[in-house]
């Protein structure tokens, strides 16, 4: 199985474990992660005036990219699988937008969304299968409780994402069973963790980075696994009144598999 694979900026620099478990985990269940050539930022935050077209055009490229290998795209990176698809979606809905960018671009082929975007944890469940994941498991977590901390960006707008239940998601508490461990259901394990207004309100930030880690730790949790970089930096920096260790999933998914 091949997949082109957009990784984004933050996975080169603060966030090389979320990449780097990604890849030797693929590797070990069989799947070639084929890095998008002279890939650009996602762009960081997805742009909410219909008018913002500069900003989207990154993505598009990367998009277009993968189109012409003939490839789904695989992310990881919660804020650049939330920018991608969104991009996407405009593209292939909002014919203003998909104009005006194709018009800036100057593709050979106009792109007009096709491209099927999946984050790393729809790979495990659609395409592998967490049942198959399972079997494939040499490391078990036997005996721990780990809390899945999904964030704001990963589920909504769930029209458009996609991906599970924004109020009521599974697919990471399914991973976690793969991997042999039991989950942790907490009150606010999808609500945001401050990342955005740590600069401009530490205080918030600080706020609500605790909140989350108070509601896991409230519930017995062991430790908390994320698949976003800021809500990684954000609970660690930030949410310093409580111990719970935090992972990238990606990382308890190579040491299950035996290639951490």
């Amino acid at each position: 199985m091949i997949y082109s694979y957009y990784p984004g900026c933050t996975l080169k620099t603060k966030a090389k474990d979320l990449d780097m478990y990604a890849r030797k985990s693929a590797e070990a269940l069989g799947v070639t992660l084929e890095e998008i050539p002279e890939w650009q930022c996602c762009g960081g935050v997805y742009p909410q005036a219909k008018d913002e077209i500069a900003t989207k055009l990154s993505s598009v490229r990367t998009l277009a990219s993968a189109k012409s290998a003939g490839q789904d795209l695989v992310t990881v990176c919660s804020a650049c699988h939330h920018v991608v698809k969104r991009v996407n979606d405009d593209m292939k809905n909002d014919e203003y937008i998909r104009t005006r960018v194709n018009n800036y671009l100057g593709l050979e082929e106009p792109y007009a969304g096709e491209t099927n975007v999946i984050h790393y944890l729809e790979l495990l469940r659609d395409v592998i299968g967490f049942d198959q994941l399972k079997k494939k498991v040499k490391n078990p977590f036997k005996g721990k409780k780990i809390a899945a901390y999904y964030g704001c960006l990963l589920l909504r707008p769930s029209g458009v994402m996609a991906m599970d239940n924004p109020e009521n998601p599974t697919i990471m508490e399914d991973f976690i069973r793969a991997i042999g461990a039991t989950p942790v259901v907490y009150p606010f394990r999808n609500e945001c963790c401050g990342g955005y207004i740590t600069m401009e309100d530490k205080n918030l930030a600080i706020k609500k980075s605790n909140q989350v880690l108070a509601s896991a730790e409230g519930k017995g949790a062991d430790l908390v696994i994320t698949a976003c970089p800021l809500c990684m930096y954000n609970l660690s920096k930030n949410g310093t009144k409580h111990s719970l260790p935090i992972y990238y999933f990606t990382e308890l998914l190579a040491e299950a598999l035996g290639v951490k």
